[in-house]
């Protein structure tokens, strides 16, 4: 998989640093680099990217007023001298936080993670699609393949959302709306905290559902849509 990027530093030594490191990396595909925040923002209007490596202290526009104006935010790593802004990025939900001077090791680290976050939602796109029949999701610290035709049920958690097969159960760490979106027409939410298989349905009566050794109530808010779709 080839990864589309570009490189945001308003310091040229900066940039060089960047452009040696992406060369090491085969997957990484240097797009353009840019002194300025707003020129990175024309430059991905017309030309999409997966990931862009973007310093946040700049003239101009700094790098957390750029993510924060982005609607289809790729994957953002902050490359920056000042650790005094690893919460706001934790807040904008950024890939990764390098503090300069980052070594390749650590660099490496950070794209191997935006990476994996850029194959889970290509992977997601094509299984919402019908175009293939499993998905990855992430799970501690692996990412771990399921075949759609093998779940019952997700059950929404607080942290986790639980994924149930007749063989296993997946802590998936994605919000429950991330794999909502995800899954294809035939998983249906039918309550606030539960996404069913349509095809593992083997009863319903009362406005319970029966899937293997499972009831699940059907919500009085998805009511309508549900039977809709069935």
């Amino acid at each position: 998989m080839i990864i589309r990027c570009i490189a945001v530093d308003d310091e040229p030594l900066a940039i060089e640093k960047l452009k040696s490191f992406i060369e090491k990396l085969p997957q990484l595909q240097l797009k353009a680099t840019f002194r300025n925040a707003s020129g990175a923002i024309e430059y991905i209007k017309n030309n999409p990217v997966q990931l862009i490596f973007l310093d946040i202290q700049m003239d101009g526009l700094s790098g957390i007023e750029m993510v924060s104006q982005m609607v289809n935010m790729p994957q953002i790593i902050f490359t920056t001298a000042y650790n005094e802004y690893a919460i706001k990025a934790f807040e904008l939900a950024v890939t990764d936080y390098l503090l300069k001077p980052y070594t390749f090791d650590r660099f490496n680290q950070a794209v191997t993670k935006a990476a994996d976050y850029i194959y889970w939602q290509e992977a997601a796109s094509a299984a919402r699609q019908n175009t293939i029949d499993y998905i990855f999701v992430k799970s501690g610290y692996q990412l771990v393949k399921i075949f759609l035709n093998e779940i019952l049920y997700i059950e929404g958690m607080r942290d986790f959302q639980c994924i149930v097969t007749p063989t296993a159960k997946v802590l998936a760490s994605h919000t429950f709306q991330e794999l909502e979106k995800t899954l294809p027409k035939n998983f249906v939410r039918c309550q606030k905290s539960y996404i069913v298989s349509l095809g593992k349905i083997e009863s319903i009566e009362n406005d319970r559902i029966k899937i293997g050794n499972k009831l699940i109530s059907i919500g009085d808010t998805y009511k309508e849509a549900f039977y809709k779709q069935i």
